[in-house]
């Protein structure tokens, strides 16, 4: 699944069962929390902290997915190709960092 489908399938969700989007300050809260729980997964499984026992279930992947979901509403609600958006920004990296990161003494 490409991106501009993926906000496609996510509109269809919405209409279908979830009645309507929650407003952009909603989501952005809601981005946020999903946020904080990738990085208590991150934190707890590959940092320093040790995992709860409780923890240990938890899919990074469907965390992950979580996030992508609630960038796909602010993206549809906001008329934000994503696709276009994320093909631009690649290519402004690609041609802004070319080298920079392989003159990078701390990554050798």
């Amino acid at each position: 699944m490409n991106i501009k489908n993926a906000q496609q399938e996510v509109d269809i969700w919405i209409k279908d069962h979830g009645v309507r989007y929650f407003n952009e300050l909603t989501n952005m809260a809601q981005l946020t929390e999903e946020v904080g729980e990738v990085a208590r997964i991150i934190a707890r499984r590959y940092g320093e902290q040790s995992e709860k026992a409780s923890d240990k279930g938890k899919d990074l992947g469907e965390e992950l997915a979580d996030v992508l979901f609630v960038v796909f509403c602010l993206a549809n609600q906001t008329g934000i190709d994503l696709e276009e958006a994320f093909d631009k920004k690649l290519a402004l990296k690609a041609k802004r960092d070319h080298q920079r990161h392989k003159d990078n003494k701390k990554l050798k």
